[in-house]
This record gives C-alpha cells, structure tokens and sequence, in this order.
C-alpha cells in the first residue's frame, strides 16, 4: 500500500482513518477538503483543484482522503488500495454532528453549527453517491479494495496494520 484513496459518506471518520493511517504507514496524508476550500470559506478553482490533485498523484506514496465524486475515477485509477468507509447513515450523522465547534487538520475553518446542506447529501448518499462508488470498485477490481461497515471494523482493520506492512484482512465486498 503506497497510494491509498479514503473514500465514504461525510460524517465516516474519513479523515479520522486516515491519519491513524498514515501514522502507521508513514505516508503523506492530502485532504481534498483542503485542497478544494480556501479558510474564508471560498473554494479555488475547478482548473487549479485538478492541478493540485494531478501533481499529489503523480508521486510515489500517498494517502488521499475525501470524495469529490468529480474526480474520483481519475483517483481510482491512479492508486493501488481504496478505503470504503461505507458506515450507515445514522453513523454518518452522528459524526457530521459531533465534530461541530472543534478544530479539524482536514478543514481550513472550525464549524460553527451543522450544515443543513451537508445534513442533506448524507441522508441522501446511499441513493446519490454510494452507486458510483460501488460502480468504481467493482471496475477497478484489480485494486485492493477494503470496505468496512462499521467504526468497530475500521479500528480492528488499523490495529491489524503492521509498521509499513499488514496482515492480510478477509473484508467481504
């Protein structure tokens, strides 16, 4: 594993994940939400988030956690395992909800309150985003694609991981 997409409805522990990820495997970490917004809550543009995200792939080692559903195929392509955090969406909401009011490495700004818009794409993830999701995973099955269900299986997937190694995990599609 040396270049990972994290990928899942807001709200997984996406970015969670992946810095535990990345303390394990010692691998640079990118956050597409940091790529995307600027800290005054403006965002760049379509052109320069692609250039961005063009030069991360092009290097030899990384992880990449966010969806932008945009350029997930080009995302997929380019890496040798992907991270389903494919959690229900109670789940999802609780921890969109908890994280408000707390600085976050993976955000440019601390949410004041939750999003009503963000409420919205997670209630309607499994209808909107989840098929392409699984669409791509089972294109790319050549990658190695690890789905976990649940926070429970996520932590016992991370502490089954070996200093710049792993034992192998059985995680069933």
């Amino acid at each position: 594993m040396q270049k990972i997409i994290v990928i899942g409805c807001p709200g997984a522990g996406k970015s969670t994940f992946s810095r535990e990820l990345r303390d394990k495997l010692k691998l640079p970490l990118y956050y597409l939400d940091m790529i995307w917004h600027k800290p005054d809550k403006t965002t760049i543009t379509c052109e320069e988030f692609d250039r961005k995200l063009s030069e991360i792939l092009e290097t030899d080692e990384w992880i990449i956690d966010g969806n932008y559903n945009r350029t997930l195929e080009m995302r997929f392509k380019a890496c040798d395992t992907v991270f389903f955090l494919d959690f229900e969406k109670n789940v999802c909401l609780s921890g969109a909800r908890e994280r408000v009011g707390k600085p976050r490495e993976d955000m440019p700004w601390v949410e004041e309150k939750t999003d009503e818009e963000l409420e919205k794409f997670i209630e309607d993830f499994s209808a909107a985003a989840r098929p392409r999701i699984c669409s791509m995973t089972k294109k790319y099955k050549d990658k190695n694609i690890i789905i976990l269900k649940t926070r429970d299986e996520s932590q016992k997937y991370l502490r089954s991981i070996v200093y710049h190694g792993e034992s192998q995990n059985n995680c069933k599609r």
